[in-house]
């Protein structure tokens, strides 16, 4: 499964590639797609799975597990900003795309494929509690305070989280949803989500660019290291205390090892902070996660299986 995944990623990512050169589709077709996975396969693929979840202490542990990363995150991004003097935006999408990960789009499909649909609603509660909350809040503040915008109030804030699609999904799927749906509506939402994968990363190939002036190539270098293999060092280490193990600690780690959030650089992007770089992390992470996620993966089996 997790060989047919990745075969999967590498075709429609150089499909997307190609699109992307020969100008097929409109400038906004990458946008088109990410909306349709965000309202309609990604809520599926939560209807369909996050019902399974027990609530118990290890929900709780997955959850923290973000906060403390986004913690260790912003004492090390900060300290590498001033040992290597990055400027104030390159210093502000380090933050951003070391903070947050591709813990939805890529990270539930490729939870899936590499540990097994029971590993998927761990993937969900780490991204929903985590990822998006952070982008939320801490995203939020990152972008007003480096981007020069207004600071956004808390009222702001929590109307953004509450009108997520996925959020409001995951709190009616852990309320209202049967564990065990009519057949006719299980198989409707695995077609559905079945789809999340190819779009996801047909939009990636369609929006990646590679290219970047020579000086951003320390921070890229700086900011992939921290996010690629620190990050999930950290998740690891923090199994224990927390009481995570088995398949609830191999999903968190996991989900600490994606690539930078296609969002989070979008939103950077569209501030002006350090374009090139922020779009230099999702396309280099991307390309680099395709080696590090299979190699994570093993190890996790080995240590934790």
């Amino acid at each position: 499964m997790a060989i047919d995944a990745f075969a999967l990623i590498l075709a429609m990512l150089a499909l997307g590639m190609v699109f992307q050169r020969l100008g097929v589709f409109g400038a906004d077709a990458a946008e088109v797609l990410n909306k349709v996975v965000l309202y309609v396969c990604l809520p599926a693929a939560i209807l369909l799975h996050a019902p399974q979840l027990e609530l118990a202490w290890s929900v709780l542990a997955v959850v923290a597990v973000p906060w403390l990363l986004l913690a260790a995150t912003v004492l090390l991004v900060g300290l590498a900003s001033k040992a290597f003097g990055f400027s104030r935006a390159q210093h502000a999408v380090l933050l951003l795309t070391v903070a947050l990960g591709n813990t939805s789009f890529l990270g539930y499909p490729l939870i899936q494929a590499l540990l097994g649909e029971q590993a998927l609603p761990y993937a969900v509660i780490y991204d929903q509690f985590g990822s998006f909350i952070i982008l939320s809040t801490f995203g939020l503040y990152v972008l007003a305070r480096y981007g020069g915008d207004r600071e956004p109030t808390v009222r702001e804030m929590a109307l953004r989280i509450v009108k997520f699609p996925p959020l409001l999904t995951l709190v009616f799927a852990l309320t209202l949803m049967p564990a065990e749906p009519p057949s006719w509506i299980a198989g409707g939402l695995q077609r559905l989500a079945d789809a999340l994968l190819p779009l996801v990363v047909l939009a990636i190939g369609l929006t990646i660019r590679l290219r970047m002036p020579r000086e951003e190539l320390r921070p890229l270098a700086v900011g992939l290291g921290l996010k690629l293999v620190l990050m999930p060092l950290l998740a690891l280490a923090l199994a224990w205390p927390l009481g995570l193990s088995g398949i609830a600690a191999q999903a968190t780690v996991l989900e600490a090892a994606m690539p930078p959030m296609i969002t989070a650089a979008a939103l950077a992007i569209s501030h002006r902070l350090a374009p090139q770089l922020a779009a230099a992390m999702v396309g280099y992470g991307i390309l680099l996660s395709l080696v590090s996620l299979p190699l994570w993966s093993r190890g996790l089996m080995a240590l934790l299986g």
